[in-house]
């Protein structure tokens, strides 16, 4: 096995690969004999597993798995979750869901009506600070509950007429509005849990869930147990009994662990060594597809320089896209000349200004740094995958040879790097988004004002006015005309962001073993879907 596996290789990357292979065989000695159905790699260690908290989608990956909304993921469109039926109005702003009367949490209680008003009440209440309590605004008064000018949260749209009805009224009509129904931020959690235990409500010997799983084990930096969750309703039809999701960051030892046996499946999209990947893509276990995910810069307006748009801009114009495409990421990724991905649910986004060395230094000397003269110094923050500190290397020189600029690196790890850019504590940074449903929306509601994914410090109320105006807007037409005037002022105008290429989803795994895996455009693979052959 060992000599086929090195075989597949260059024989320049042999040594390198054989190195990492032998300590990834000395690490499979000291895991549990008790091999999971599934094994899988999912990235960095979850920042939480609480779905009120999670903004990732490694983390997202484990909380489906663990909790089910009123709607469920569907390669086409949203299916019947906790819901088993709904109605909507004619004028399509209230939503009559049906509950299914053998829906239950893993204690045995059944999942009712309630459970979605307390779970949502607690998403939107302010001293919860959740990051995407937004995704909760398309309901009636739910924005100013948040804000804390609404006290009274019975003026929220969302009501529970009795224990298998619940009644959702939102301010407008909103196409997605199913899609969101699967979201995290809009599971149900069992709040006497939460209250009883806390922040500690989490742990595998207290948490409650009511999706295809259960939390049987999580020890940090290694792995995370799921078991198949017999009072699920659905529970027949799940065919995987464990799973074991491993936290794993080095995307060589992440192949090294799939390589060896140790693991079936590489889910995350950075987990693929991108010294390797010339070789992967010829093999029949990569699995790769375009999906509505980008890679992109965020820059810290906040503070100089980037307090100034031509310094954005001048740093925009002089990055080669195509270079990081060919030379490092090298899986098919297309440069990216817009933020919202092209063909999302139709939409043509506007296209940004073209790569323009000249120009970008017009505009840096306009901004009293000719040649990067008296430039103040400046750091680019990245998580530690590799392709990432890739990427910033070649930034780094990018700058250095068209602008005159110094560029320090600023590498951390996963819950570090999320932190400091929620503080605001960076010049410029990495960043990627992939989008909670297929709609330009989920793209351009980010950078309103004070956003909980915006992390740049920007505002502009035209913007702020725009996007509530595509929200109000019924003619598909004219609200995308509205997304790109929007999205004109996010690239090209103001420029707080920079995207750098759209993505390509891979997972490696064999085929013949594992079925249920399927491309789709959020990349979305749902565990309870998923079956060994």
């Amino acid at each position: 096995m060992a000599d086929c596996f090195f075989r597949r290789f260059p024989r320049n990357l042999r040594n390198t690969v054989a190195i990492l292979y032998a300590g990834t065989l000395l690490a499979a000695c000291n895991r549990p004999a008790d091999r999971a159905d599934l094994v899988f790699l999912n990235g960095a260690e979850p920042e939480s597993i609480d779905p009120a908290v999670i903004t990732g989608q490694l983390d997202s990956r484990i909380v489906y798995a663990l909790f089910e909304g009123l709607t469920t993921f569907g390669d086409n469109g949203p299916q019947p979750g906790i819901a088993e039926t709904w109605e909507i109005s004619p004028d399509g702003k209230t939503y009559t869901f049906h509950l299914r009367s053998n829906a239950s949490w893993s204690n045995g209680r059944p999942v009712v009506a309630k459970d979605f008003v307390d779970s949502w009440q607690r998403t939107l209440s302010p001293e919860q600070a959740a990051e995407y309590a937004y995704q909760l605004y398309y309901l009636k008064n739910a924005k100013a509950f948040n804000e804390g000018t609404l006290k009274d949260f019975s003026q929220v749209g969302v009501k529970a007429l009795d224990d298998r009805t619940l009644v959702v009224t939102l301010e407008n009509p909103t196409p997605f509005f199913l899609d969101l129904c699967w979201f995290a931020t809009l599971l149900p959690v069992p709040i006497e849990t939460v209250r009883m235990y806390g922040d500690e409500w989490i742990k595998p010997k207290n948490i409650v869930t009511n999706g295809a799983f259960l939390l049987e084990e999580w020890r940090l930096n290694d792995r995370i147990r799921l078991r198949k969750n017999p009072s699920y309703w659905n529970a027949a039809h799940i065919r995987l009994n464990s799973v074991d999701v491993l936290p794993i960051e080095n995307s060589m030892t992440a192949y090294n662990f799939y390589a060896s046996g140790v693991a079936d499946l590489i889910m995350d999209k950075g987990l693929t060594p991108p010294a390797l990947i010339a070789d992967l893509k010829k093999r029949p276990d990569f699995h790769a597809a375009p999906f509505l995910g980008n890679y992109f810069i965020r820059f810290n307006v906040t503070r100089p320089p980037f307090n100034d748009v031509r310094v954005r801009q001048a740093f925009s114009l002089v990055i080669d896209k195509d270079l990081i495409v060919n030379k490092i990421t090298r899986a098919g990724e297309i440069p990216a000349t817009s933020f919202v991905p092209p063909k999302t649910a139709g939409y043509e986004p506007p296209a940004s200004y073209a790569r323009d060395p000249e120009k970008a230094r017009r505009l840096l000397a306009e901004a009293g740094y000719p040649g990067g003269k008296g430039f103040p110094p400046i750091k680019y923050l990245y998580d530690d995958k590799k392709i990432n500190e890739n990427i910033a290397v070649e930034l780094q020189a990018m700058f250095q040879r068209e602008l005159g600029v110094q560029m320090g690196l600023q590498r951390q790890e996963w819950k570090v790097y999320l932190n400091t850019q929620n503080r605001l504590d960076y010049d410029l940074c990495r960043s990627s988004w992939v989008g909670d449903y297929n709609d330009p929306n989920t793209f351009m509601d980010m950078f309103v004002t004070d956003g909980g994914n915006n992390r740049t410090g920007w505002s502009n109320p035209q913007y702020d006015h725009w996007i509530a105006e595509a929200a109000a807007e019924l003619d598909p037409a004219k609200r995308f005309a509205i997304f790109q005037k929007a999205e004109r002022m996010l690239v090209t105008d103001e420029a707080p962001i920079c995207p750098l290429y759209y993505y390509v989803g891979i997972q490696i795994y064999d085929a013949n073993k594992l079925g249920g895996i399927r491309a789709n455009v959020l990349d979305e693979h749902p565990l309870r879907a998923i079956y060994r052959k």
